[in-house]
């Protein structure tokens, strides 16, 4: 869930991030997010949460032996 909320920045800076954003033909809001995940990190959602947890606990996995034969089957 996204939750709007306000920053208060140096006009040049602010000028900066706009026309980056623009030669990446982003929006500002947009550029600043994925500024942001680059710097924190990404946030997984639930349900990735739920699989890396599951993964951990070795629950539901399938052995590959033969990687070849596995991606035919898919």
């Amino acid at each position: 869930m996204k939750v709007q909320t306000a920053f208060r920045l140096d006009k040049d800076l602010l000028e900066r991030i706009k026309e980056k954003a623009k030669a990446q033909k982003r929006s500002l809001n947009n550029y600043v997010e994925y500024l942001l995940y680059k710097d924190v990190g990404d946030i997984p959602n639930e349900t990735t949460e739920n699989a890396i947890e599951q993964a951990r606990r070795s629950e539901g996995l399938e052995s590959i032996d033969d990687l070849d034969d596995f991606l035919e089957r898919l």
